[in-house]
């Protein structure tokens, strides 16, 4: 097996960029395996598969885990031994199931699938990945899960980002949601002047997830990072709609609307200032909710916040980050034709919905993920998802985005007028190429 080297930093801040750490109780319920099973029973039956969840417990996971494998016995005669992998302990994990015994099944980062399908540490599933309920997921979806075209995950649950903002603010101010650009650079503007000075209208997220911010803006006007043209990585940072949606980004700053000291705040930098009464609007998920109330000492709590999709310049909501959680098959498994059952089961439409809704996510089947438009809680992102894109599907993209750092040191030598942004990106697309084609 060819290993990389993992850093649990690496799997946790994708964990946290997907929204699939629960919270709540760190029980970790189970299902044993039956020592014996009637002969005469289904064709699985006495069988044991192993299953890895990620994350931590919580009631309503635990119940539906409980229930799913239930029903794959009714259907098998198999018997799940579940088990919940907490977040810091992934990166160990899965690097030493690669090298030893790992799960049949796991739940796994849609975003890690190239990374560990290049240790050869996942099976392909093309086979079922498309048949039954799943020919209804839209193939956008499974743009992280096809590598050489084959297909090694299928989706599960989706995350998007939107727009949260301070409620009470606006209602004092008078403040409409906006639906264009325009509309939410004024509102950003006179907060700032009735909050006073140190306040961020919109914030700049210039860390280690800023390209979820330059993303939306980038992917809103045409551009693209790179695409692949036959087996080699093009970067296309240097062309006019990612030049556009770059200006947009580091246009926050230099239009005054974040504040140049806030260069390298990530998305858990900014909850705080906004817990502190800084921050007006940014660019996350609902799972800030509870660290901003935290944050705060309980003075801010769902009545003060909501979220909106993020508008582009046209007027439409801003493509989003397509995070998500999918399941596949784990490499080297001894029983792939009971784990294919398994994951047919669990992206049904019924459990795959289930999954979503239970577990605060959005259902990756397009009907039920329309129904949730005029949602009040997760109205703002099954917008915004239903124009989410993923970044380029290589292994190499952690280092380029997160190690590297290529797009935020591009947009800080901008701001800080270092170099002028053609130079900056011209730059940046030399390095992304040299770093996705390694």
């Amino acid at each position: 097996m060819r290993i990389a080297k993992i850093t649990a930093t690496t799997v946790t801040t994708a964990a946290l960029a997907l929204g699939i750490a629960a919270c709540g109780s760190s029980e970790q319920p189970s299902t044993t395996s039956s020592p014996s099973a009637a002969a005469s029973g289904p064709k699985f039956a006495g069988k044991t598969l192993s299953v890895w969840r990620l994350g931590d417990s919580n009631p309503a996971a635990a119940k539906y885990m409980e229930e799913l494998n239930a029903e794959f016995k009714t259907q098998t005669g198999a018997d799940v031994r579940l088990e919940w992998i907490p977040w810091p302990q992934v990166a160990d994990k899965f690097a030493a199931a690669a090298t030893g015994t790992g799960p049949d099944v796991t739940e796994i980062g849609n975003d890690q699938v190239p990374m560990w399908q290049s240790q050869d540490a996942l099976e392909p599933i093309t086979d079922i990945a498309r048949e039954g309920d799943r020919s209804q997921i839209p193939q956008n979806l499974y743009g992280y899960e096809t590598v050489d075209n084959e297909i090694y995950a299928v989706p599960w649950g989706a995350g998007a980002r939107a727009v949260l903002y301070r409620k009470d603010w606006f209602e004092d101010l008078k403040i409409e949601i906006p639906k264009t650009w325009d509309e939410l650079v004024a509102a950003a503007k006179k907060i700032q002047e009735e909050k006073g000075e140190g306040v961020d209208g919109f914030a700049f997220n210039g860390g280690s997830d800023a390209n979820h911010l330059l993303a939306a803006f980038a992917w809103s006007e045409g551009g693209e990072y790179a695409v692949k043209e036959g087996d080699k990585w093009v970067g296309k940072v240097t062309e006019p709609g990612f030049a556009k949606g770059f200006e947009t980004y580091t246009g926050l700053v230099q239009s005054g609307l974040s504040s140049k000291a806030n260069l390298t705040l990530n998305t858990v930098d900014i909850r705080k200032r906004f817990a502190n009464d800084k921050v007006a609007m940014y660019l996350t998920a609902a799972w800030d909710l509870s660290g901003i109330e935290e944050d705060s000492k309980g003075k801010l709590k769902g009545d003060k916040l909501a979220f909106f999709p993020l508008p582009s310049k046209t007027g439409e909501p801003a493509a989003s980050f397509f995070g998500g959680n999918d399941i596949a098959l784990w490499g080297g498994t001894q029983q792939a034709e009971l784990g294919k059952e398994y994951i047919k089961l669990a992206t049904s439409k019924t459990w795959a919905d289930r999954y979503a809704k239970e577990g605060g996510l959005l259902p990756v089947y397009p009907d039920t993920l329309a129904a949730m438009n005029e949602d009040p809680a997760q109205g703002a992102f099954a917008q915004a998802f239903a124009k989410a894109k993923a970044f380029p599907a290589d292994p190499n993209w952690t280092e380029a985005d997160a190690t590297k750092a290529v797009m935020q040191n591009a947009a800080r030598a901008v701001i800080e007028g270092k170099k002028d942004a053609a130079t900056a990106l011209a730059d940046a697309n030399k390095e992304l190429e040299e770093i996705l084609n390694q």
